[in-house]
């Protein structure tokens, strides 16, 4: 495996559900997955230079002689990018891979405010960037298995203000929808960059700028917009009645025991983990910082790893909800890569997918990839800008159920 320094890669920019009795259940169900997985010794926040490639955390007795033998290889490939890579290049983060549910890497390096403050840890939450969506989107799979919306509906049944009756909550969902990237065309329009944009002022935009915004013809082609998922957070609001991060706290982030994810608004100005240029200067707040549901989700890895565990044997999501998810939709090019509703897929037939979303706002790069044939998943989570980050890509083919080489996942 070859971990050479490489420039060939260059990121995209991207950025009433109260459960009840199923809070224990899910607690208990993040308990086990952390304990059970016990480790014989702490994250490291500092790279390990030639630390044995022996299984970081597992309880033996969980794996077959099979599984430890893939584990360790894994593992030293983890090793290697990190060490080789990733902590070379200035990396301030940490960095999470699991398998069979166990983690068997995870390393923390560099401090949260980058020169001061407390050392990176498990409980350092960052800006996830477009890896919020994963989040969104399942928001409004919840709402839709719960028989609260349908995903066929038009977008209008929902926001009464939204002029284009063609466009559905599936065409926003899986980025078929024709709608221009607020990202762009707020600044576009003339807006007050003394204000900040909120989710509704990009609807209201909409409305009243229709003619004026370059709006495609919906489900006529694949088109990545961050706009399709602020107009999903306040689907979620309309519907439920209830703030988005409120919805999404109740939801997910607790019953889940995801103890230090939350979605950013105002009052989190001052106690948030800021994010830095690749200069290490910060990066300041500006005016499309307050809009949610395509970015605005602050995570850790370990709490990633939660949310990746949720996702299987029914414990948060029915079959039929998931395979919705997880199912391309976007078919204009051959290929392998595609799009589900709220996640890239890189499909390789057989089973073989790798279900994924990277993230970058600011200067955060983010990278959440699961790999379901092996109960699996890579998490690397930065706040400092770096595109070595998405190069973790590398060691996704010494997973056993991928084993070939792996696409660029932008």
């Amino acid at each position: 495996m070859n971990f050479s320094e490489s420039n060939n890669f260059i990121p995209l920019l991207t950025v009433d559900g109260v459960i009840g009795m199923q809070y224990p259940l899910l607690i208990i169900s993040a308990f086990f997955l952390l304990f059970a997985c016990k480790s014989d010794h702490p994250a490291s926040n500092e790279p390990e230079v030639g630390s044995a490639p022996e299984l970081a955390y597992s309880d033996k007795k969980l794996l077959t002689e099979r599984d430890k033998r893939s584990a360790e290889k894994i593992t030293r490939a983890a090793e290697q990018y990190y060490n080789h890579l990733l902590s070379r290049s200035g990396f301030n983060g940490g960095m999470l891979v699991s398998y069979k549910g166990c983690i068997i890497f995870e390393r923390y390096r560099g401090r949260e405010f980058l020169t001061g403050g407390p050392l990176m840890d498990s409980t350092s939450s960052v800006h996830l960037a477009s890896v919020s969506k994963t989040f969104t989107g399942m928001a409004v799979l919840k709402l839709s298995e719960d028989g609260r919306l349908k995903l066929d509906d038009a977008v209008s049944t929902y926001l009464t203000e939204f002029p284009l009756p063609d466009v559905t909550v599936r065409h926003l969902l899986n980025h078929r929808s024709g709608l221009p990237n607020y990202v762009h065309f707020m600044e576009s329009i003339g807006w007050n960059q003394r204000v900040h944009v909120k989710n509704e002022d990009i609807l209201l935009t909409i409305r009243d700028l229709r003619n004026k915004l370059d709006i495609g013809r919906p489900n006529r082609r694949f088109n990545y917009s961050n706009t399709n998922y602020a107009l999903l957070a306040l689907i979620v609001e309309r519907v439920t009645g209830k703030p988005f991060p409120v919805f999404m706290k109740e939801t997910f982030f607790q019953p889940l025991g995801m103890d230090d994810t939350y979605v950013y608004t105002a009052m989190h100005d001052q106690s948030a983990i800021p994010s830095f240029n690749a200069y290490g200067h910060r990066e300041p707040m500006m005016f499309l910082d307050r809009v949610y549901g395509d970015k605005n989700i602050y995570s850790t890895p370990r709490d990633l790893l939660k949310w990746d565990q949720s996702l299987y044997n029914g414990r948060m999501f029915s079959d039929e909800s998931l395979a919705e998810a997880y199912r391309g939709y976007s078919f204009e090019r051959h290929g392998t890569r595609n799009y589900g509703l709220g996640w890239r897929l890189i499909d390789h037939g057989g089973g073989r997918k790798i279900i994924y979303h990277n993230g970058w706002w600011h200067g955060n790069n983010t990278v959440f990839s699961r790999f379901p044939l092996d109960s699996a998943a890579v998490i690397v989570l930065g706040n400092r800008y770096n595109r070595r980050i998405y190069d973790v890509k590398k060691i996704y083919s010494e997973f056993p159920g991928y084993g070939y080489a792996m696409e660029d996942p932008e």
